[in-house]
């Protein structure tokens, strides 16, 4: 189906600027204008004219485009939630094909890049019967796929910057069509904007953005200095969606506004200066009234020379060596050994801890260590990371301390992080001849619910010669380590048991 999404008019020559929606969904779209140029109010039109055509998801960090819930029926996302909550929620706003705004409004930058990614991932793990054409809109992207690092943790900027990623360079064959709003192209990562085909370029001030702006359109450097002349609302288009020459476009009007709205000057209130002093400095009639602070007392200063003293002392007194710390017996280790493990194993009996991040879960990890005052240095993150492995593997104490498990930690060991955890999966039940694992147990080893991320795994596995796959005569999974020389029982891939799906209307409902 063609549909032509009107945003308004041609600046030069007249008629209609019309927006190929069914082109759009397949070459994404680069919005970039300083604050003041209409950039929210042209992601507000495309919206509000293809509501009716397309499931849309706003990602939304002022919580501006909530009003978009009064009119067209998006169902606003408080993002105050764990990062599992707002998975399984995108997972089920894919399956009933519900549009939604999930508002980041009142968190901090780095719980909006986590809360964001969260959500991102689980619209993009979605499985692939629920691939629906969907327009997922960005504003201010420059936050969550910045060009260079800031203030936020390494962490977080690498997950949020992995998700943006994955919607504009993979998410098109997931029918997720990326539509990414900033204030400033020099700031938003280059492999992030490259991805998109369709541009429509705002008003911009430095000359850095108007050389990049310049460059995406294809037009000289020369020509650049137009950016600065735009008028609000005004934007130069270019793409197999718009045109495909650059042309000027003004956008049309919208239907709703933001909760902010636009602000105008207005008087100033009339009042005797002796008045306005009393309004400031006296307390309300609701307010109470506070004493005033006592006067501080001048603090005499130190005798003179003390300091001097006592530096001399300390250099007087040979440095005293540092107590050796008490070498740790073996039966010490196998307590600490066993506290680790309980540790571990309380984290992991939270239902939620399989899809959190391995950074998070450490966190948590460190934290109840210095409760328990666990003796000695704390396994650092590498150390911990095999240890998750192994525990979400469900290896018990005995066969974790056999030769043969010694031989698939070390096999292991050669492997990325982000498949380990699958491998040992698979290598336990082998060991142990149990059946093979079904594709959501495997799915939970690596933090994910998407049984499809689980095959693709194990087809990559398979790819690097690491497992082998067959069918019994039952149409059962075996998977084999040749490696190792261990075999899994036949098992049911699809024999994993997920909760029960939620009333479509309730999108919130616990999954």
């Amino acid at each position: 189906m063609k549909a032509g999404i009107d945003m308004g008019a041609i600046s030069t020559g007249g008629g209609q600027a019309l927006l190929d929606l069914e082109e759009l969904l397949a070459t994404r779209l680069l919005v970039q204008g300083n604050s003041g140029s209409g950039k929210s109010h042209l992601l507000r039109r495309l919206l509000e004219q293809s509501a009716p055509l397309v499931q849309q998801c706003v990602v939304d960090p002022e919580g501006d485009f909530v009003t978009l819930g009064d009119k067209f029926g998006h169902v606003v996302v408080d993002a105050s939630r764990t990062e599992g909550d707002l998975q399984r929620i995108a997972a089920r706003v894919r399956q009933h094909r519900v549009s939604v705004v999930l508002n980041l409004e009142g968190l901090d930058a780095e719980q909006q890049m986590r809360c964001a990614a969260a959500f991102l991932g689980g619209l993009f793990d979605a499985d692939r019967d629920l691939w629906y054409p969907m327009l997922v809109v960005v504003d201010e992207a420059q936050l969550f796929a910045p060009a260079a690092a800031g203030e936020v943790s390494d962490e977080a900027r690498k997950v949020s910057l992995g998700a943006m990623t994955n919607l504009m360079c993979r998410g098109r064959k997931r029918g997720l069509a990326g539509i990414i709003a900033t204030q400033r192209l020099a700031k938003l990562a280059k492999n992030v904007a490259a991805e998109a085909s369709n541009f429509l370029m705002g008003r911009t001030f430095l000359d850095i953005d108007m050389a990049r702006a310049a460059d995406l359109l294809g037009m000289e450097r020369r020509q650049a200095e137009m950016f600065r002349d735009l008028e609000r609302g005004h934007f130069v288009a270019l793409g197999p969606a718009l045109s495909r020459r650059p042309v000027p476009v003004r956008i049309g009007a919208v239907e709703t506004s933001a909760r902010s709205g636009s602000f105008k000057l207005m008087p100033l209130p009339e009042q005797p200066a002796e008045d306005a002093r009393d309004l400031i400095f006296k307390a309300g009639q609701d307010e109470p009234a506070r004493p005033a602070p006592a006067p501080r007392r001048p603090v005499a200063p130190p005798p003179p020379g003390t300091n001097d003293l006592l530096a001399q002392l300390v250099r007087a007194r040979p440095a005293a060596a540092p107590e050796p710390a008490p070498e740790m017996t073996e039966e010490s280790k196998a307590e600490r050994e066993a506290v680790l493990d309980t540790i571990l194993r309380e984290i992991l009996d939270d239902p939620e801890a399989a899809f959190r991040t391995v950074a998070v879960l450490y966190q948590d990890f460190l934290v109840r260590c210095r409760i328990r005052r666990v003796s000695g240095e704390p396994p650092n993150l590498p150390a911990f990371r095999r240890r998750l492995a192994v525990a979400r593997a469900g290896v018990d104490t005995a066969t974790a301390e056999g030769s043969e498990w010694g031989r698939a930690m070390t096999f292991a060991a050669d492997l990325s992080e982000d498949i380990q955890g699958v491998f040992l999966l698979l290598a336990r039940a082998a060991l142990e001849g149990a059946p093979c694992p079904p594709d959501g147990e495997i799915a939970r080893a690596c933090g994910s619910r998407s049984p499809g991320r689980a095959r693709r795994l194990v087809a990559y596995l398979e790819s690097r010669n690491i497992v082998v796959t067959r069918n019994d005569t039952r149409g059962l999974r075996i998977i084999a380590l040749p490696d190792l020389g261990w075999e899994t029982g036949p098992g049911d891939p699809n024999a994993f048991e997920e909760p029960q799906a939620p009333d479509p209307q309730d999108l919130f409902a616990a999954g």
